[in-house]
């Protein structure tokens, strides 16, 4: 939301983003439970011209510039070893807790998550789900098409149960900057409604 609110490009509100978990870290409940449970964020930032993915684990961070085609998050570290920003201490702090040797390529997931990566992108999980709802339309993604599989529960998208997906947003930023941008939201705590 400050992203949104102090910036006017995604690259600034990525710098924004950034700038503030440097200074302030993250932390607090993820639900509204007694239960303590705490994660570690990941953002899809957007505007009329460029898109980032910004994962983040602790005050550490690495930024991946979205060239085309399909890119979707879902509670897991996916940026791997294409990092086109990334906090200035991400590969010292991985070497200095054993968790990168310095030698070979650096992968941001594999580096600082504890899910096995390998394993994303053929796992039965919300991840992996969401990417083979998006590729199955690439290239011609709608907004109804979006809310459609944004509605899915099935692929665990639309989540229930003890954890319940509450929302949705879809937006369409068309690149002719006459052209108005739209922003759907769901109006009750499901999706599919």
């Amino acid at each position: 939301r400050l992203g949104l609110e102090r910036a006017d490009t995604a690259e600034k509100a990525l710098a924004v983003i950034v700038d503030l978990l440097e200074k302030y870290g993250q932390g607090g409940n993820c639900m509204e439970s007694h239960m303590a449970f705490t994660y570690h964020n990941s953002f899809l930032i957007a505007d009329r011209k460029e898109a980032w993915v910004l994962e983040t684990s602790g005050k550490y961070w690495a930024a991946e510039k979205v060239e085309g085609g399909i890119r979707n998050i879902s509670n897991q570290l996916s940026i791997t070893t294409k990092i086109d920003r990334e906090h200035p201490e991400l590969k010292e702090y991985a070497k200095s807790k054993g968790w990168w040797d310095g030698e070979k390529e650096f992968d941001f997931a594999a580096t600082y998550s504890y899910v096995n990566t390998a394993r994303m992108t053929t796992s039965r999980g919300r991840y992996c789900e969401g990417y083979k709802l998006l590729n199955k339309h690439k290239g011609s993604i709608t907004s109804e098409i979006m809310m459609e599989i944004l509605r899915d529960k099935e692929s665990g998208i639309n989540m229930e149960g003890g954890f319940m997906t509450t929302g949705s947003m879809v937006s369409v930023l068309p690149q002719q900057p006459n052209l108005p941008c739209v922003h759907f939201f769901t109006g009750t705590p499901d999706p599919a409604r």
